[in-house]
């Protein structure tokens, strides 16, 4: 199984080392010296990393063969992609690897069904679980500790106990009443939906 662990960034300095956004929690075993990696675009690759290095708290890789800026340049936007065992675990008890938590039902405490996972964001405070509604609709869940409490994957679940407005907005802790004070000039769409900046 194949899963995306990097994205080349720019080049830094002039000797081929580039930048690269990390998307795997086990960068060491991923993306260590010798270690060879497909490549999206197929063409570009595959690389072997021939040495890392952390910069200002950035992750720095150099390649075999990419010995300038130039080289380092060409190489920007590249996902970098490791072949993975599909039944391989993570070394930490409550890590998961992205596709074991695709496609699992979400539901709550008391059983009652969200959806299903259908992506992974992983942004740099937090990773979020894209949730696909029985209506179609998405929701994001935040995934900490404090919101999904459990993830099954024998019984191809993840529990959630979602602070209120997170599901049904409806239910969301307006903390600003400007609205009444403007007269109620809102309209029947906006009734009762809790403002992005409130």
């Amino acid at each position: 199984m194949q899963l995306v662990v990097a994205r080349i960034g720019r080049a830094h300095g002039i000797k081929g080392e580039v930048t690269v956004e990390v998307r795997t929690d086990e960068p060491e075993l991923r993306l260590g010296p010798g270690a060879v990696l497909a490549t999206e675009p197929a063409a570009t690759g595959p690389l072997t990393i021939e040495a890392g290095r952390v910069h200002s708290g950035r992750l720095l890789l150099r390649f075999e063969g990419v010995r300038d800026r130039t080289g380092a340049e060409a190489l920007r936007n590249t996902l970098l992609i490791a072949e993975v065992d599909p039944d391989e675990l993570p070394e930490e008890e409550d890590e998961f690897y992205d596709h074991q938590l695709i496609d699992l039902d979400v539901v709550l405490a008391d059983g009652t069904e969200i959806g299903r996972i259908t992506e992974i964001s992983h942004l740099p405070s937090q990773d979020l679980f894209i949730v696909e509604r029985p209506d179609g609709s998405e929701v994001m869940i935040p995934f900490v500790e404090e919101i999904v409490t459990e993830i099954d994957l024998e019984e191809q679940r993840a529990v959630i106990t979602p602070p209120p407005g997170l599901i049904d907005e409806s239910e969301a802790v307006i903390a600003s009443s400007r609205d009444e004070e403007t007269g109620g000039t809102a309209s029947d769409d906006e009734a009762g939906t809790p403002k992005g900046d409130a």
